[in-house]
This record gives structure tokens, C-alpha cells and sequence, in this order.
């Protein structure tokens, strides 16, 4: 069994679940928390450039530019990044591979970044790594939205393991029958709070049965860590 808390395993398999990675939203208990998210999201971003991270195959890709202004979808999995010309069928919409902790590799900035189910999977000692990147791709006033996993999803695959850092994990098994340990957080309210309160203003924490959403305004002068 792998431990996908490196970069490459974990990058190995989500190349290997590119294909399948919708299954996820396909799960009838998470129906209604879909039907209010497609709707509320997309409201967010009216008339706004868009950075989305760890885009995947473009799930919210496909709400959220019927009311942006532009979306750049980036992943680090060329083969999910793949699917998403197809399913938008927009002019709006561009995609680039980068990591997610590399943004800096992006030259314009943007009025508004969005993270789907991605924020679970940075590790407690990287969260401010990762802030301190997006909000460097940020202009004064753009908006962040992250949404993920509520502990709901635990009914389905069980936490199996917590490191010493607090980070804690999942056993996952692949169509092919490869089993990864898999990093997946379940950040509280407070925690988001804190990751990003010299960061921006308005925030705002909803809670789903199955889902999560946090949002909050950049400020203008964000202090961001050196």
C-alpha cells in the first residue's frame, strides 16, 4: 500500500483515478447539498476572472463559467485538465498544468480563485504554503471560495490513520485493485478561520450535510508569510 502524503504518490493516484473522478458526485445522498452548491457558487463569481485549482476533470468548471467572466483551470493531471474543453464548451475557459503549490508560475492575477474538494488534501504543516501562493495570484478584493468534504464522507471510506502532525488519512482502493493511504483533513471552521484571517475580511463558513464551503474577501494588503 502506498501513502499517498507525498507529492508523487498522490499525484499517482489521482492520474490513476483521472477517468473516474466524477464518481464522487454521482452518490445519491449528496444530491441536494450538489443542487444548492451548482446554483450558490457560480453566484460568487459573477463577472469575475478565475483561477480554479486542482480543476480536475472540471465538475465546477461547468457551473461556475456560466457566470464568470474567465476561468483558468489548473491541475497537475494533464489527463483530468483533458476533459474539461469537452464538457464546457466555452471560449472562457483555458487550462494549464501546474501544481498546486506553484502558482507562481501563473503571471496575470485574478478577481476570484476557487478550490473544490483540494483543501482536505494539503497537510496541516503546508496550509500556509499554499495560501501564501494563491494569494499572490490575487488582486485586492478578489473573493475565495473553498468547498470539501464534510465528516459525512467518513460513513463511506473511515479514517485509518492520523501522523504525528495531526494529519489524518484514508484507505482508498483503485478500479485496478491498488490500495492508497490517501491524506484527507477535515479542517473546522475555526481552523479555516484562522489559516486566513490576516488574510481577508467577510469570511463565511456553511456547513452541508455532506459538504463544506468557506469564503472570505481578499484584503488589500493581505500579510502573507515570508
Amino acid at each position: 500500500m502506498d501513502t499517498a502524503s507525498s507529492d508523487s504518490v498522490i499525484k499517482r493516484y489521482y492520474r490513476e483515478r483521472a477517468p473516474v473522478y466524477d464518481r464522487v458526485y454521482m452518490y445519491p445522498e449528496r444530491r441536494e447539498d450538489l443542487r444548492y452548491l451548482a446554483r450558490y457558487i457560480p453566484n460568487q463569481f459573477a463577472g469575475r476572472d478565475v483561477l480554479e485549482v486542482a480543476a480536475g476533470t472540471g465538475y465546477w468548471t461547468q457551473f461556475i463559467c456560466r457566470k464568470a467572466n474567465s476561468i483558468l483551470a489548473t491541475d497537475v493531471i494533464a489527463e483530468a485538465l483533458g476533459q474539461i474543453k469537452q464538457r464546457v464548451g466555452t471560449d472562457t475557459v483555458s487550462t494549464r498544468v501546474v501544481d498546486a503549490y506553484s502558482l507562481d508560475e501563473l503571471r496575470q492575477t485574478y478577481t476570484g480563485a476557487f478550490a473544490g474538494l483540494w483543501f482536505s488534501h494539503v497537510p496541516v504543516e503546508r496550509r500556509s504554503e499554499w495560501l501564501v501562493s494563491l494569494h499572490r495570484r490575487l488582486d485586492p478584493g478578489a473573493i475565495v471560495v473553498l468547498l470539501d468534504n464534510s465528516l459525512a464522507q467518513c460513513e463511506r471510506i473511515p479514517l485509518s490513520y492520523t501522523d504525528g502532525r495531526g494529519n489524518t488519512y484514508q484507505d482508498r482502493l483503485t478500479d485496478s485493485g491498488k490500495k492508497y493511504r490517501v491524506l484527507k483533513n477535515f479542517p473546522t471552521e475555526k481552523e479555516l478561520l484562522e489559516a486566513t484571517l490576516q488574510l481577508g475580511r467577510r469570511h463565511r463558513y456553511q456547513e452541508l450535510e455532506h459538504f463544506w464551503l468557506f469564503q472570505y474577501v481578499v484584503d488589500s494588503q493581505p500579510q502573507l508569510a515570508r
